[in-house]
């Protein structure tokens, strides 16, 4: 390898100021996105772009405020900060007019290389600002009292790379091609690293003509919102550098949640929206969950992760043809089997070890990252016959489910918090659910009723203040006595995983494991004098039951 080559490939990257420099500076036209919040600057990034306009408009719409200089040049920077945080590509931060005077213009530069801030554009109109677009004839800068501001920028800059870009708004305030192009000289003289050319023309026009009499001494930068229809390769014979697409991002997101926020509003509902819009596991990723997940293996102290037992030895045999050849926990939804979905819940929140009880067509279930054990007899044992087949792996923190339910991330968290040594989720809402399903979910339909030592609030403080404790669960609760409906999903601990172990010991020994189900399991081990705690939630779960229940899965996923 040539000495040349060996240096080049050991360098260090270029800093986000260089990257932007070199941008400006390149012999092909390049192109810079709006982004306004830490958010959709990591969208820009991973839409492919090479670098981010920090728009003056986005940010002041998306604080609710006006593009005059309503919020100030510290609040635009908190937000800088959280944008350069987030991303790896340059940040070119729309300065509007430097926020005051040159003194002003030093301290906003300081403060932006200190946060890794690749450059600032400034325009040559008076503070507060206005809007290019609003109104006409605006009134100008001084052009040499703007020059100056440009020189005190570049004395004041700690980053060698830092860019200024010296903003033209001759053509807005109607001076024409002659004093756009003066100004030019004067700001590129003065030390700026670029111009930007700004029209609101409906066609290219007056860039045109700016190029055609630009004797390129510096780099020129355009904003097309208003000549949108130009052809991009017109810029590119031009001779233009960059090009800022300049407010779109914050224009699309407006769109997008008016319209979700008015169909939620009219239809009272959230089933027609979510299988339309991002889902919570892609805000994680934006986020950077994966990395915190990273982190914490290395930081945190090392704890035993939790394993999981799930009951999934039935037919279903309301499903008909659908598990004619296969248990209903392997019944296809949107693609992937309703055990494979249940298992990613299980892994996306550190959990392993999961343990399927198979019976019924017990070969089809094969999945990757899980155990099995046979419950042969699952036509003459029930739920708690099952369990007793994975006696042995509930040992430490071990979670119960069904294997025919679906549920979201946080039902187990909401688990993992709650004090107990057994803990239940039960769904409050368990009338509206039943009113959801109405006739078609059949005579056979079972559900697995609690009434516990409290009803569900609304009120956070109670729900934190007061421990909820199981005091029955069964099928056959009087109305007035059912608080909720347990989802199919449970905690233990250690000392709870005892527990169980020896109810069901107990129960064998008693001959009452042929038609025990869990509900039955858990009155007893609270009728011996132990606590069930009680975890409420309001909906955002199912059961697989019947073939209509396969479309309520499709959307809720």
């Amino acid at each position: 390898m040539q000495d040349s080559a060996r240096a080049e490939a050991t360098a260090a990257p270029s800093s986000k100021a260089r990257q932007l420099r070199d941008m400006l500076r390149s012999p092909e036209l390049e192109f810079i996105m709006e982004a306004h919040n830490g958010l959709s600057a990591k969208i820009v990034e991973e839409a492919g772009f090479k670098g981010i306009w920090a728009s003056g408009l986005a940010m002041s719409a998306a604080m609710g405020v006006r593009d005059n200089n309503e919020a100030s040049w510290t609040q635009v920077l908190e937000v800088l900060e959280f944008m350069s945080d987030a991303t790896s590509i340059p940040i070119l931060v729309d300065g509007d007019t430097g926020w005051g005077n040159f003194n002003n213009m030093r301290r906003a530069v300081t403060k932006f290389c200190q946060r890794g801030i690749a450059g600032i554009c400034i325009e040559d109109k008076l503070f507060p600002k206005t809007n290019s677009f609003i109104g006409e004839g605006q009134p100008l800068a001084d052009k040499d009292e703007f020059a100056g501001k440009i020189k005190a920028g570049k004395d004041s800059q700690t980053d060698p790379d830092f860019c200024i870009v010296a903003r033209l708004e001759a053509f807005i305030a109607g001076r024409g091609l002659s004093e756009a192009l003066d100004r030019a000289h004067a700001y590129a003289e003065a030390g700026a690293d670029a111009v930007l050319c700004h029209s609101k023309l409906a066609t290219a026009e007056e860039i045109m003509a700016f190029m055609n009499n630009w004797d390129n001494k510096v780099p020129v930068v355009i904003v097309p919102t208003k000549y949108y229809a130009t052809p991009t390769e017109d810029f590119r014979r031009a001779g233009i550098s960059l090009a800022i697409w300049a407010n779109h991002n914050l224009r699309a997101s407006i769109t997008a949640m008016r319209e979700t926020t008015r169909r939620i509003h009219r239809e009272e509902s959230l089933a027609g929206i979510e299988p339309n819009i991002t889902t919570v596991s892609e805000v994680f990723d934006l986020q950077g969950n994966a990395e915190l997940k990273q982190a914490e293996s290395r930081y945190l102290p090392t704890q035993a992760a939790p394993g999981a037992v799930v009951l999934a030895a039935s037919r279903g045999e309301a499903l008909g043809q659908l598990t004619a050849d296969r248990p209903k926990c392997m019944i296809d939804v949107r693609g992937r089997p309703l055990l494979a979905r249940l298992a990613d819940t299980f892994h996306q929140a550190g959990i392993r070890d999961v343990t399927v009880v198979r019976g019924y067509a017990k070969q089809m279930i094969n999945l990757p990252g899980i155990k099995t054990v046979d419950n042969d007899f699952y036509e003459k044992t029930g739920e708690v016959g099952s369990l007793a087949c994975a006696r042995d792996t509930i040992q430490g923190e071990t979670i119960l489910a069904y294997g025919d339910i679906l549920f979201r991330q946080h039902f187990l968290d909401k688990l993992a918090a709650a004090p107990g040594d057994i803990v239940v989720v039960a769904d409050a809402l368990w009338r509206e659910r039943g009113e959801e399903l109405g006739p078609e979910a059949g005579d056979g339909w079972i559900r697995d009723f609690i009434t516990c030592s409290h009803p569900f609030s609304t009120d956070f403080l109670d729900e934190e203040e007061t421990a909820v404790t199981l005091n029955q669960m069964g099928p056959d609760l009087g109305q007035d006595d059912i608080h909720g409906e347990w989802v199919g999903l449970a905690r233990l601990t250690a000392r709870g995983s005892e527990i169980v172990r020896q109810e069901i010991d107990a129960m064998q020994a008693e001959g009452k494991l042929a038609d025990a189900g869990l509900p039955t399991l858990f009155t007893r081990i609270v009728e011996k004098g132990h606590h069930v705690t009680v975890v409420y939630v309001t909906g955002q779960w199912l059961d697989i039951d019947q073939a209509a229940d396969l479309n309520r899965a499709k959307l809720f996923l």
